[in-house]
């Protein structure tokens, strides 16, 4: 497989260093607006085959023209969602396959925000699903940790643990604990105000998709290998729009173990117009008020070193066994911050993000994974992708709950 991957950022950079491992991968070009962060994510894994380049991720012609000049069979897009519209295009209009970490952004209902749905998270790519498969091009979406990860769990869940399943809890937390700063998101602030501030949704049976205000159906879920209990909240994530397209299920929700703190930032942000992505003139010059956010706090990716802890992601699965009695699994994977800054050098944040992608890519490349059209991670079997997970140090574990 030849790859192109779109963003030099936290997690592009953690994909090339996975991939660069991988013997599946012929070449591999990581292209960035900044041409010098490009070349130096292709330079740390020190192999021939992986290229730094330049390109503008908003620009449809100039991604266009990198697809063809690198004859890439698959685009890898790690950039922040708003990028997604020229990317998806791009490797539609050259004639390759696409996968991306989170779908085409959402608009929140002009009247109704918290109750009915408004545009939703990947409406505009499931749009263009027919011509993609008319094409036989494959859009593989929301193919990260979460979403990505936990639809893959819930799919084997389906396929193997359960006759019937009454909800699928996405449950995302951390003990993760920054050194020496007062407040630092591991993962990209830009995509964290985005989904943790628009309405988030969810899914029942009987009512199809519908929304709530942010932060809402508060719990406290323990999460395991002594990570313990956190307070997580309603979030927008893909996984809601996407397990019932392919699975037979009664209600889906994604909530994130966020803490008082960083709730109360968000909120404060929102409160102040911080979190807006419209432009305000400031002195002459239009700036994005959630650029100026993202610009002021430390980069991710660069906090490695100075975080200590684990990430947990999983899907709770709640219904019938295939004995017929009532069943309750947590299907999920922890990674420790301590491992993959020695084993990659990259925090587990962005690492656990990225190493999901890279596996998918694998199953493309050996044909494991194949089709047509734009679809989601739970559209297919999840053994084989399992079973690579754990060559990577992955592991994903099971861990039954009381009903």
């Amino acid at each position: 497989m030849r790859l192109l991957v779109v963003g030099a950022g936290g997690v592009g950079s953690s994909i090339v260093s996975i991939a660069a491992r991988r013997d599946v991968f012929q070449q591999i070009v990581i292209a960035d607006v900044d041409v010098a962060r490009a070349s130096r994510a292709a330079a740390r894994t020190e192999a021939a085959h992986v290229i730094g380049t330049r390109v503008d991720a908003s620009d449809t012609l100039d991604l266009v023209e990198l697809i063809r000049s690198t004859r890439a069979d698959v685009v890898m897009n790690a950039c922040d969602p708003r990028f997604n519209p020229p990317i998806f295009d791009a490797a539609f209009e050259a004639g390759c396959h696409y996968v991306d970490m989170a779908m085409h952004m959402s608009t929140p209902h002009p009247t109704d925000p918290y109750n009915t749905c408004g545009v939703k998270l990947g409406d505009a790519q499931f749009a263009v699903a027919q011509q993609w498969e008319d094409r036989g091009l494959l859009a593989l979406v929301a193919m990260g940790v979460e979403p990505g990860f936990s639809d893959v769990v819930a799919r084997y869940a389906s396929d193997h643990l359960f006759s019937r399943i009454d909800e699928v809890g996405v449950r995302d937390g951390a003990d993760l604990v920054i050194e020496g700063v007062d407040f630092a998101p591991t993962f990209s602030i830009w995509t964290t105000i985005e989904e943790c501030l628009n309405p988030p949704v969810i899914y029942e049976r009987e009512r199809g998709w519908f929304t709530t205000a942010p932060f809402s159906e508060p719990e406290t879920f323990v999460f395991p290998e002594g990570i313990g209990p956190l307070g997580c909240v309603n979030v927008e994530h893909e996984e809601v729009l996407l397990m019932p397209r392919w699975l037979d299920v009664g209600r889906v929700t994604f909530k994130y173990g966020l803490g008082d703190e960083f709730i109360d930032v968000l909120r404060t942000l929102h409160k102040l117009g911080l979190d807006s992505t419209r432009p305000v003139s400031v002195r002459g010059v239009e700036v994005s008020p959630r650029d100026v956010v993202s610009a002021t706090l430390p980069n991710p990716a660069e906090l490695g070193d100075r975080m200590r802890g684990r990430t947990c992601a999983g899907s709770l699965v709640t219904g019938l066994g295939v004995d017929g009695q009532p069943r309750s699994t947590y299907l999920y994977q922890v990674v420790d911050n301590e491992w993959t800054m020695r084993e990659y050098g990259h925090q587990a944040v962005v690492w656990q993000t990225a190493v999901h992608p890279v596996v998918a890519l694998e199953m493309l490349a050996t044909g494991e994974w194949k089709g047509a059209g734009v679809k989601g991670p739970e559209a297919f079997t999840a053994d084989p992708f399992l079973a690579l997970l754990n060559e990577h140090g992955a592991p994903w574990v099971m861990e039954e709950r009381a009903t």
